[in-house]
């Protein structure tokens, strides 16, 4: 009885131990082709390797070309703004101190008053009167009467040294003798100056009709 359980033992243990190799065996066949799929990874790594290096490279040439491009572009932009300066340069306004000015009577006829203020350039150089004069006219009773800008365009008025520059007052003149202004100087703003000349007003000019405010500045001329 007992050889019977031993023999019968032996046998399981026999069918036991071909079932796990079996086994085994089928584990080995499902894992081959596992083993196959690194080998496959290994050989696309070189091949996207080399291709994204590429496009890196390029990347890198087209950001390398850029930077010129915008230090170029710089020097150009400031280069620009520098000529902009050097061309705008434009000729200085005469000042007071170097003008030689003198008011005479200029009246073309017995009705058209006209007082012609010439400014000559006594400077070393080459300036600008161009724009109206500011023109206040002073009264006997010691009263400055400003005196407003004729309908008139200004004109480009550079003065070389001894150049003369001529702007005038015009008015309409009282031949009644009643004239109730009594001017006694004009006192002369050279354009774009803040320094004043007095001059004495013409001998000889025909009385004012009306007031001062009737009185009307023109802007400078050369006299060439």
């Amino acid at each position: 009885m007992k050889l019977s359980r031993t023999a019968g033992l032996a046998a399981f243990g026999l069918v036991a131990a071909l079932s796990l190799t079996a086994c085994n065996n089928g584990d080995d066949s499902a894992q081959a082709p596992a083993a196959k799929g690194p080998s496959s990874s290994s050989s696309s790594s070189p091949g996207a390797g080399p291709s994204q290096d590429g496009r890196t490279g390029s990347g890198g040439a087209r950001a390398g070309s850029a930077k010129p491009g915008a230090g170029t572009g710089s020097p150009s932009s400031s280069g620009a703004v520098n000529g902009g300066a050097e061309s705008g340069g434009k000729t200085a306004f005469c000042k007071t101190a170097d003008l030689a000015v003198e008011a005479t009577n200029a009246a073309p006829d017995q009705s058209s008053g006209r007082i012609d203020i010439t400014m000559v350039n006594r400077g070393s150089g080459t300036c600008s009167a161009t724009g109206f004069a500011g023109v206040d006219i002073k009264d006997a009773d010691h009263t400055s009467n400003p005196i407003g800008r004729g309908p008139a365009q200004p004109r480009v008025t550079t003065l070389k040294p001894g150049d003369a520059a001529v702007f005038d007052l015009a008015y309409t003149i009282d031949g009644s003798g009643g004239s109730l202004a009594h001017p006694t100087d004009i006192l002369v703003t050279p354009p774009n100056e803040t320094h004043t000349v007095s001059l004495k007003w013409p001998a000889g000019a025909g009385g004012i009709k009306g007031a001062y405010t009737d009185v009307q500045v023109y802007p400078t001329h050369t006299t060439n």
